[in-house]
């Protein structure tokens, strides 16, 4: 069954939608704040998540951030704006909809319906990338080291992918940034060297001496093509 996690600070419009998608056949999750959608997130995976865009404390933009340092959940937005600029704003952080107050429920739901639809039609990227022992299933989201599964965070697993798919080839800092944590966060490079850090301690057998995650000096990162290894 279809999860929804509402992440609204209005408790009267939580309250409707969620009798709503009830009637809908979908189950409901609802957080009064974006602290408390993002450990609702955390926990229970729902499969889309309605975020509102003005919230006190912590705001939708944050929010929607770091959702997608954790996860690849559709989002769509919930806002009383409608600029061309707000929609290019939340484009890049990741958003795949909009949907602007106020709005009838039956235009939300038919929006809901075809952002899951596009992410069921896309799916998970295909094709099977290996690197010596090191093996990236971009359909099944899954890496190995020979037959050992690792356990990586989603920004590392974002971050590995982007350069398997580039595999052999250099990968600009800037590209992995706007990758990996969208352009809203203006992450620098800093956050994209501690993180390829991380990525080397669980990815090779001497992360001082990587054999596969290679620095290129003065622009970004290569994930090196090797054959392999046969015994």
């Amino acid at each position: 069954m279809t999860t929804i996690l509402i992440i609204d600070d209005d408790a009267t419009l939580r309250r409707f939608l969620s009798d709503y998608f009830k009637q809908e056949g979908l189950t409901t999750l609802s957080a009064a704040n974006g602290p408390e959608g993002l450990r609702m997130a955390y926990q229970q995976h729902p499969d889309l998540v309605l975020l509102d865009v003005m919230m006190p404390g912590m705001d939708g933009w944050e929010v929607c951030a770091r959702l997608r340092e954790m996860s690849d959940v559709p989002i769509i937005f919930l806002t009383a704006k409608n600029t061309e600029a707000d929609k290019l704003r939340g484009f890049r952080l990741g958003v795949d909809d909009f949907v602007t107050k106020p709005f009838s429920f039956a235009e939300l739901g038919a929006r809901i319906q075809a952002v899951l639809h596009r992410v069921q039609a896309r799916g998970a990227p295909p094709g099977v990338v290996t690197c010596g022992d090191l093996t990236i299933d971009l359909a099944r989201r899954e890496v190995r080291r020979g037959e050992q599964p690792l356990a990586l965070t989603p920004t590392e697993y974002r971050l590995l992918e982007m350069l398997a798919r580039h595999i052999g080839e250099a990968v600009a800092e800037t590209d992995l940034i706007q990758e990996v944590w969208g352009s809203y966060r203006q992450e620098d490079t800093t956050a994209v060297r501690r993180y390829v850090w991380l990525l080397r301690q669980k990815i090779e057998d001497d992360p001082a001496q990587p054999r596969y995650l290679h620095t290129v000096r003065g622009y970004g990162y290569r994930l090196e093509k090797i054959g392999r290894a046969h015994g």
